[in-house]
């Protein structure tokens, strides 16, 4: 299982999830199609689902362009999400596969939105597991409490993320560890200096994920 992050629009992350075996992919978030077909393009694979996090824009906004582009992709989306473009809505614990090798798990992950799906994925032994989070887990952070409580989100980031296996990569919608220590008014000194040392890197580096699964 091979993994692409693809920048989209101001902070955002859509992601290519390709099957080595077949060459076929699944993206994640693709919000800005035509970026997206050219990354295909240049890896030569063959874009056969959409697997969309929740309903807003910057995230589902570009379902209805990737459908046009190819009339046969498959679009994921949580069944009470209202997914735009959605052809196939799934609910915790709907399992599909996508080329030889990789299967895919969808976790109801509500909060951020009421519907929203975290999608767990594996493929073949000595492969890395990874869980694609959109607006809920983010690196060191989560996402805003649009649609639920904070009781929602306990469940869906200590219970349903929290028990993944712990070498599970976290991809996640945003990079937005450089909004965070600003913001921070945690309950320990360290904490607050873990906070600064992800402040630093995310200076050094365009990115930080993948992160991991460590609650």
């Amino acid at each position: 299982m091979q993994i692409l992050h693809i920048p989209c629009l101001e902070d955002n992350y859509s992601y290519l999830i390709i099957d080595e075996a077949t060459k076929e992919a699944a993206v994640v978030d693709p919000v800005e199609p035509h970026k997206i077909l050219r990354v295909a393009e240049e890896n030569g694979v063959h874009l056969k689902l959409v697997l969309t996090t929740h309903h807003h824009w910057d995230h589902a906004g570009g379902n209805d362009k990737m459908k046009q582009l190819l009339p046969d992709i498959e679009i994921f989306g949580g069944s009470v999400d209202n997914v735009q473009g959605c052809t196939n809505k799934v609910e915790n614990g709907d399992r599909f596969s996508l080329g030889a090798d990789i299967s895919i798990l969808s976790l109801h992950t509500p909060c951020h939105t009421k519907g929203h799906i975290s999608y767990y994925v594996t493929a073949k032994e000595g492969d890395v597991p990874a869980v694609f989070t959109g607006d809920t887990l983010f690196v060191a952070g989560c996402g805003k409490f649009f649609e639920g409580t904070a009781e929602q989100m306990y469940q869906s980031l200590c219970t349903t993320l929290g028990s993944l296996p712990k070498p599970t990569q976290v991809y996640c919608g945003h990079e937005r560890m450089r909004e965070y220590p600003k913001n921070y008014c945690g309950p320990s000194r360290r904490e607050g200096l873990v906070f600064l040392q992800f402040h630093q890197l995310s200076r050094k580096n365009s990115r930080l994920t993948p992160s991991c699964v460590l609650i």
